[in-house]
């Protein structure tokens, strides 16, 4: 595939709700710990600011908390509640819109990942479907219902205020073992109410999510919701043992609302069942007929970011040509790209310059500095 067929597959402008990205390269969600005791930082707003002037589409910003108690574990995670934030939040949209990109907040509860003690208030202890934490053990008592129906509101009004502070839409946080996902999974799910059971009841509370979202705001206000079968625990997790099993999640939670999936693997090539050689991503968007988002190692060379992140390895940069492949065939609508943007803030500007030659390969020295 030539280099202008590569651009043409990654620059060309993508539609979802009332919003037009200039191009289909979103920024990864990636947690870093940067704020001031919840707050954004100057240098935090900068950050998005250099990957937005870079040329990105689409910022999905780090995982950023709605109001509840025990939705965060560390201090140095962003919440989305409390005037003082939310004016940094309405600061970081509009110097990420002067660049010419759109951007999203990533709404997250922790869940059962907070440990007892944890800060920023060590006597609150974590909040999960079942009290069982990622590896199967009871820690705490299981989440009532009208404590469900508050994390519910939560996060409604958390996506109320993204949309009056002038955000693009919003992403729900449903993968990798946290709160929604948590609830989803059959291991840390073992309720046997309304939202136990099977996998219809276990899909409830996040398709309650959505909805509280969706009554938030407005019809043409997208919403995201990212997904996965791994967990940060368990990288051989099964969400979803088959596609009829993945139908059942998925289905619902479109009914529900949902505008464009996020599909987090660690090879975003992988196909996603024995028999098919469709991705994660192309499931969903065969399922559902709704947007995908495909992510993992997108633009590195064979190498997942769970090996490059834990060892503190790099990774080459890999040709983009299967990328595009992916994209021009209707596996996924759009492509998220984490590494390759901390080491590279003007990557896809380069790409669109036709400079791939100057991609800078990612290196685990440049998440010390995050410039």
């Amino acid at each position: 595939m030539t280099t202008a067929a590569v651009e043409n597959a990654l620059l060309t402008t993508f539609d979802v709700g009332r919003l037009r990205l200039r191009n289909r390269v979103v920024m990864a969600p990636m947690t870093r710990e940067a704020s001031h005791d919840g707050t954004p930082t100057p240098a935090m707003i900068d950050y998005y600011v250099r990957r937005a002037a870079g040329g990105v589409g689409l910022i999905i910003t780090e995982g950023t908390t709605v109001a509840h108690e025990a939705a965060r574990n560390r201090t140095g995670i962003p919440v989305f509640h409390g005037d003082a934030n939310l004016q940094r939040w309405s600061e970081l949209v509009a110097a990420v819109h002067a660049e010419g990109a759109a951007i999203v907040p990533q709404l997250w509860h922790v869940g059962m990942d907070r440990k007892v003690g944890d800060p920023p208030d060590p006597l609150v202890h974590p909040a999960g479907p079942s009290g069982v934490d990622l590896h199967g053990a009871v820690v705490a008592d299981p989440l009532s219902s009208a404590q469900i129906d508050d994390i519910v509101a939560a996060f409604g009004t958390a996506a109320g205020e993204a949309q009056r502070l002038g955000f693009d839409g919003i992403e729900l946080h449903g993968a990798h073992g946290y709160l929604i996902d948590q609830f989803l999974w059959s291991r840390t799910n073992r309720r046997t109410d309304q939202y136990g059971g099977d996998i219809a009841r276990r899909t409830r509370f996040a398709a309650d999510v959505v909805r509280a979202c969706r009554s938030a705001v407005s019809s043409d206000f997208p919403i995201i919701f990212r997904l996965s079968q791994w967990k940060i625990t368990d990288f051989d997790a099964r969400l979803a043992a088959s596609p009829a099993e993945l139908e059942e999640i998925v289905s619902p939670l479109a009914a529900a609302g949902v505008d464009v999936f996020h599909c987090s693997t660690r090879r975003y090539w992988e196909p996603a069942f024995e028999g098919s050689p469709l991705t994660l991503a192309g499931w969903v968007r065969h399922i559902t007929g709704l947007p995908t988002i495909a992510v993992g190692s997108v633009g590195l060379r064979d190498s997942d970011f769970i090996s490059t992140l834990l060892t503190g390895a790099g990774a080459a940069v890999e040709g983009l040509a299967r990328v595009a492949e992916f994209l021009n065939r209707g596996e996924f609508d759009l492509v998220c790209v984490g590494r390759a943007l901390i080491s590279d803030p003007a990557w896809v500007n380069k790409i669109a310059a036709g400079r791939h030659d100057e991609l800078v390969p990612f290196d685990a020295a440049d998440l010390a500095r995050l410039y």
